[in-house]
């Protein structure tokens, strides 16, 4: 049965992808010529497409009064990065079933994949009853005993209750209220469901309002938000990838089922590529869809070129930050074969803590205070700005507590003086601030710190790679190394002069291939380029992520005890430390 490419896309699972579509009927633009992002294609009647993948590309919004829209409010057209942070507005319609939940509902890892829901009436499991009116909160999709299921939690009493529940499962389940805050960019990724419209409202009001601001001036009410979709298809004659909004006035019939999908070019993302067995490289491919960016080697990745696929691997890289104290920083990925050289900087420590996890055995750790701290207990040392300290060991202390003896973690430090050295202990806890002293003047090597010292660690840029056109980092004033990761890779180089290959990161290159049937000339690469990529801030903060997700995270730093009242802290500028500054003993 035909539809508009509008519903069938709002209705389709991408879970069902791919799928084979044939154009029923459709004039726009006084052709069947349509044009998007540089793409031109033509979709006339018996035309046939196949869909591998959709997003949302913006949101049609009008404003909502009393859960309804506005019959005096105009749509207007809201680009994913409108400013603005929004709070989802609970949708009061229920769902029949847990597997329509999973269906039009998003679920996964991060945080804004846990959507919570509650059934009006009680939920009888085999060893617990989810009561009617309680927090349900969905986790995760997957297959248990054979079954797919929902792995759903419950707070109770602050302790969580773990379970499932199968996609079979029926009732009534209504989204629960959310009092968290979204920018619309996250809102459509992951608040939107399948089939139906989102309600939200502005929860901070715009800072700066304009004329070609589309919400009239000082608007803080409700928006209803429609999705617009962009459609990625294969068409039957071409080479490369077409982008289709889902809002065109075009009629579609899904023929999926007796159409042989394998007559498509099959375009393969770098993850698809990676997936392939260690045998089946090198491999020649076509791309179909290039990345995009100026720096070298993705500008040469356009839409049509050969390449050559040497093999998969994984690569260790520093991840590396602009030490600045405004943000937006700059973030890096540095290859170990990066032939630049460094010069150390000073770190800063805001506790005592932080001065027990950066110490070394190789080296001394000597810093200067820049806080006052007034210590509560007389067996502690009372720290002053300008105080300077070698840092020696974590140790335990007694302490007079109320009256009684109580052991606690200190810090064992020797205080520099004029002429001679004082050894004090510092609380684990106490919040001061410390600049850390320099005496290594040295020019390293990014393996050698990797190897002798210990990260985070803050260095910059004495002698640039000279192996580059040009090295991005020579232009940074500070870096911070935060830590070593391992990223997975795929190692190209052009069929028609490969002359060199490059290192291509698997998940943060948006670019597809498809495979040619022809046998590789040489199966050795030529010299291989790595690069210093940047990335921003939302590939950073999924690096750090995933590189995370297997470490234990580190130990608290201790509490200070409750009842103790606070002293006052006092702030010196930094300028003044330097004129005392004194060398550590030998």
């Amino acid at each position: 049965m035909a539809s508009t490419l509008e519903k069938f896309i709002h209705s389709l699972d991408p879970r069902a992808l791919p799928r084979v579509l044939q154009i029923q009927s459709g004039i726009y633009f006084q052709g069947s010529i349509y044009e998007m992002f540089g793409n031109e294609c033509c979709l006339s009647t018996g035309e046939v497409i196949k869909i591998i993948g959709f997003k949302i590309n913006k949101l049609i919004a009008s404003i909502c009064e009393n859960n309804e829209v506005s019959q005096f409010s105009a749509k207007v057209e809201l680009p994913l990065n409108f400013p603005g942070l929004y709070k989802v507005v609970a949708d009061k319609t229920p769902y029949v079933s847990i597997e329509e939940i999973t269906r039009k509902v998003s679920i996964g890892p991060t945080r804004f994949g846990h959507p919570c829901f509650y059934s009006p009436e009680d939920i009888k499991l085999a060893n617990l009853t989810i009561k009617h009116g309680e927090q349900i909160t969905f986790n995760s999709v997957e297959k248990v005993n054979g079954t797919m299921a929902v792995n759903c939690g419950v707070v109770r009493n602050n302790q969580s209750h773990s379970f499932t529940l199968p996609l079979s499962q029926e009732g009534k389940f209504y989204e629960c209220e959310d009092d968290q805050i979204y920018t619309l960019k996250e809102i459509a990724e992951w608040k939107i469901p399948k089939c139906r419209n989102r309600i939200v409202k502005l929860s901070n009001t715009l800072h700066t309002w304009d004329s070609s601001n589309p919400l009239p001036e000082n608007f803080d009410g409700c928006l209803i938000l429609t999705p617009v979709y962009e459609v990625q298809a294969v068409m039957k004659f071409r080479k490369d990838i077409v982008h289709i909004l889902s809002d065109l006035d075009v009629e579609v019939k899904d023929i999926t089922d007796c159409y042989d999908i394998s007559s498509f070019l099959q375009p393969l993302s770098l993850e698809d590529v990676f997936e392939r067995t260690s045998k089946e490289f090198p491999m020649v491919a076509e791309i179909m869809e290039g990345p995009s960016g100026s720096q070298k080697p993705y500008n040469l990745l356009h839409t049509g070129k050969e390449i050559v696929i040497y093999k998969k691997y994984q690569a260790t890289r520093v991840l590396a930050s602009e030490i600045r104290s405004d943000s937006p920083k700059r973030h890096f990925l540095i290859p170990m074969s990066y032939k630049g050289k460094f010069k150390r900087r000073p770190r800063e420590f805001p506790t005592a803590y932080d001065l027990e996890i950066a110490r070394s055995e190789k080296e001394q750790l000597h810093v200067v205070a820049t806080k006052a701290f007034d210590s509560p207990h007389k067996e502690l040392f009372s720290v002053s700005v300008g105080d300077q300290f070698l840092v020696q060991q974590c140790q335990t202390s007694e302490v007079l507590y109320e009256g009684r003896k109580k052991v606690i973690d200190v810090l064992a430090c020797e205080q520099i003086l004029s002429d001679t050295y004082k050894k004090v202990l510092l609380p684990m806890y106490m919040e001061g601030g410390f600049v850390e002293v320099i005496h290594d003047k040295k020019q390293h090597q990014l393996s050698e710190i990797c190897k002798e010292f210990r990260l985070p660690f803050n260095v910059k840029v004495s002698v640039r790679d000279l192996s580059v056109e040009e090295d991005v980092l020579a232009a940074v004033p500070g870096l911070q190394f935060e830590e070593e990761i391992t990223d997975s890779y795929l190692l190209i180089s052009s069929t028609s002069s490969p002359v060199e290959s490059w290192e291509i990161p698997v998940y943060r290159l948006n670019m597809s291939v498809h495979l040619l049937s022809r046998d590789v000339q040489t199966f050795v690469p030529p010299a291989t380029k790595t690069t210093v990529e940047e990335i921003s801030e939302e590939q950073y903060y999924m690096v750090r992520r995933y590189e995370n997700q297997t470490l234990h995270p580190p130990p608290r730093p201790p509490k200070k005890p409750t009842t103790l009242a606070p002293k006052p802290v006092f702030a010196v500028p930094k300028q003044g430390v330097s004129d005392v500054l004194q060398a550590p003993k030998v």
